[in-house]
């Protein structure tokens, strides 16, 4: 799982320097794109004072790239709470999709960082946001071994049954990438909770 790589310039423009336009001035369409492209670098770099500056100044907190994802997605991917926090309190959805199905609390689960997941459940995030045929994040822990995520998200209630559109539940996915231990865990797991014949993925 691999967030947009995209090139973006190498110093995020200063919403303080004598280039930044005063709003009766406006922006020119290179400065916007200048801001937005450094937005996404300071999501990448975990830049919260850069994306509190433009936030509060109109940047959409929702914006996303070309490949779609937002820029909580880069930040939480990047494994930058503080920026993660920065974009949350300013109202960023923690649900939105990228054009791969995945959801900022995938991206957190796939880096095994805990204290991002958990801020970002605590904002609202789903446990069981999936595009359709797409993975859940407890899919996700399960496919690469996070176990100690993988308890935390079934503690929360994340749905042990969920099945991709493929039919393949979280311990298969397990089974698939030779995730002995998680794919273990989730067979007992299930084995104490029988499933109904099939439950498709939730759609966001």
């Amino acid at each position: 799982m691999l967030p947009d790589s995209e090139s973006a310039p190498s110093t995020p423009h200063d919403p303080e320097s004598p280039q930044a336009q005063t709003p009766d001035q406006g922006p020119t369409d290179a400065e916007v794109l200048d801001i937005l492209q450094s937005a996404f670098e300071a999501a990448r770099n975990g830049d919260a004072a850069f994306l509190a500056q433009w936030l509060e100044r109109g940047l959409p907190p929702n914006l996303q790239n070309t490949r779609g994802d937002t820029l909580l997605m880069l930040a939480a991917y990047h494994s930058h709470t503080g920026a993660v926090r920065t974009l949350l309190d300013h109202g960023a959805d923690p649900n939105i999709l990228n054009d791969q199905g995945q959801t900022p609390l995938m991206g957190a689960v796939f880096r095994g960082d805990q204290t991002t997941a958990e801020l970002l459940v605590e904002r609202g995030a789903g446990l069981d946001v999936a595009a359709p045929g797409g993975r859940t994040a407890l899919m996700m822990a399960a496919m690469f071994g996070r176990t100690e995520m993988l308890d935390w998200l079934i503690e929360l209630g994340a749905d042990l049954h969920v099945r991709d559109a493929g039919g393949a539940t979280a311990a298969d996915a397990a089974r698939v990438m030779g995730a002995a231990d998680t794919a273990a865990r989730l067979d007992a797991l299930l084995a104490q909770s029988p499933a109904p014949a099939f439950r498709p993925t939730k759609e966001d």
